[in-house]
């Protein structure tokens, strides 16, 4: 086996059950990613950053470094993957590909201010797309590939329930517009402005800071409120339903698997070649 495909079976999630250096590599990057995120927080206390920043910028090159080897080798072993495609177009996949966007942008924001004069606002910016390294985590546990794969398949439903929630959005924030703009000016100056107040009752959240004080303002707040109970908890129906389709499918598969398995180890009844009976005891 040469050394290309021995990177491939090592940093493939595909090799995991198959070699110990796999589960090792998984594991130690998961690891990692954990402890990135861990510095980015711990980062933002003033007291640690002015006494550790040495060890938070030391421990930033180091973790570039290793997510920036294994983007690279990902991309260099991508025609093992994606076997059906040419050397190059299998690397433009990968590269294009979800997990592969996320890998890049986890990285990028160290690269960037070496090539290019940003205002240090901008690099703060571009320091919080760090914490993108968290869904790095999605090729490594199950939880979060489960996670990805029932929001992927029901994003036709969730689609249609996001849509009919803006449409509500948009018609409470409009008629509010109408009934309070006169009395509140200030806090009702236009129907963007009014988003604010249609998504805090709407979501039954209800900051207080922007409230109707006109008859038909409130009772139109309060039907818009008691809609939002219903209209937001959609989502979550429909992401419970997806998880347990997922878990009843996964359950179903694993009896399966083991009724094949026992059916496997049960002695033959009747004779393969000849097609006689068997007698049980000899067998």
């Amino acid at each position: 086996m040469n050394l290309k495909k021995r990177i491939f079976f090592l940093i493939d999630e595909k090799g995991r059950k198959k070699s110990p250096w796999n589960r090792f590599f998984h594991l130690s990057i998961a690891g990692l990613i954990w402890l990135s995120v861990i510095a980015i927080i711990l980062e933002s206390f003033q007291p640690l950053r002015g006494k550790y920043q040495w060890f938070f910028t030391t421990f930033e090159i180091i973790t570039v470094v290793v997510f920036s080897t294994e983007y690279l080798l990902r991309m260099w072993t991508a025609d093992l993957k994606y076997t059906e495609l040419t050397p190059w177009q299998a690397r433009l996949r990968f590269v294009l590909s979800p997990m592969g966007v996320i890998d890049l942008l986890a990285i990028l924001p160290f690269y960037l201010p070496f090539f290019f004069k940003f205002d240090l606002r901008f690099v703060r910016i571009l320091r919080i797309i760090r914490l993108l390294r968290i869904f790095k985590l999605n090729r490594y546990t199950k939880a979060l590939t489960l996670f990805t794969s029932v929001f992927f398949e029901k994003r036709n439903e969730l689609g249609i329930t996001l849509f009919v929630m803006f449409l509500m959005l948009l018609m409470s924030s409009t008629v509010m517009y109408y009934l309070e703009s006169d009395v509140q000016p200030d806090q009702f100056p236009d129907i963007i402005s009014t988003f604010w107040w249609s998504v805090a009752t709407l979501t039954t959240v209800g900051y207080g800071d922007v409230f109707p004080v006109t008859g038909w303002g409130k009772l139109v707040s309060g039907m818009i409120a008691i809609l939002g109970i219903g209209l937001v908890a959609l989502p979550t129906g429909i992401l419970s339903a997806g998880f347990i389709e997922k878990i009843e499918e996964k359950n179903a598969k694993k009896i399966a698997q083991k009724a094949e398995q026992k059916a496997d180890n049960k002695p033959f009844k009747f004779c393969p070649y000849c097609g006689e009976r068997l007698d049980e005891n000899s067998a």
